[in-house]
């Protein structure tokens, strides 16, 4: 009787393979992507093990870092993706342009301090709080972006389907909260309350920004109480910067200018200028 057991034979597979299937479970998706091209441009240049394996790391690095950054982009919520590349400073002299700047380095969100910027509707204030929220994102914080009738609404109705605490808790627990528009729509009692607790909780807790068109003493009109108004303007303007921006609305003279614009336009059109055809394109 022959005792003499092969082994199987083993079933090969390509080391590609095998190594892509490692860094999938590694979370390494760069490396994945990217050791093949890294490898042949350090064989090329003779770049040894270390710093080929330096440089693949280097990639995974920044690239998991941009993902992280887009992930608290979309957690943020923003209604529109706004920088301070695209924001007239000249258009509104009231704005301390220096200051603005000096803020978009963040460090008054590491001291859990308060922004409320302040002016008539067009101004440029929704631009600030997104381009602040954004350098926030890229600077590694969690930002939340609501507007304040939104949120009062969501906490009324978090209230309703018992699960205001847990709300409550994810607005507490955020680095920056913008609370955009408050003053366009006055609240209710409860609706009021709800919004006084939230902000009161950040309080030395959290960083909170606030845009508004009305001025302080008229915030009464929206929030219904003095005592509750007196008591969170008392807590919000403790720690403060405030971003006075008074002028023409921006998107009043920029709507002026494209109907000047248009009429120039027609004007040239009428009387058969040559180039007139290309004289109403607006930005």
């Amino acid at each position: 009787m022959n005792t003499d057991i092969s082994p199987p034979q083993a079933t090969m597979v390509a080391p590609h393979i095998l190594l892509v299937n490692h860094f999938k479970a590694l979370k390494l998706p760069t490396f994945a992507r990217e050791y093949e091209k890294v490898g042949a441009d350090c064989a090329r240049e003779g770049v040894d093990y270390p710093r080929y394996l330096l440089r693949l790391c280097e990639l995974e690095r920044l690239d998991r870092e941009r993902r992280t950054m887009e992930r608290r982009i979309r957690q943020a919520k923003f209604p529109a993706t706004k920088s301070f590349d695209t924001f007239d400073f000249l258009a509104m002299p009231t704005l301390n342009k220096s200051l603005v700047l000096e803020l978009a380095r963040c460090e008054w969100i590491d001291k859990r301090e308060n922004i409320i910027a302040l002016g008539p509707s067009g101004v440029g204030k929704t631009h600030i709080a997104l381009a602040l929220g954004l350098a926030a994102c890229q600077k590694g914080y969690s930002v939340a972006f609501t507007g304040a009738a939104s949120l009062v609404h969501e906490l009324m109705e978090a209230r309703d389907e018992r699960r205001l605490r847990a709300l409550q808790r994810q607005l507490a627990n955020v680095k920056l909260l913008i609370v955009d528009e408050l003053g366009y729509v006055p609240f209710s009692a409860v609706g009021a309350e709800l919004l006084f607790e939230v902000l009161s909780r950040r309080y030395e807790q959290g960083a909170t920004l606030v845009t508004s068109n009305l001025p302080f003493d008229e915030w009464t009109s929206v929030l219904g109480s003095e005592r509750l108004t007196g008591a969170l303007l008392d807590r919000l303007t403790h720690h403060v910067h405030i971003l006075e921006m008074n002028g023409e609305s921006y998107r009043l003279a920029t709507s002026k200018k494209r109907q000047k614009m248009n009429a120039k336009s027609n004007a040239q059109r009428e009387k058969g200028e040559p180039g007139s055809e290309n004289t109403d394109a607006t930005s």
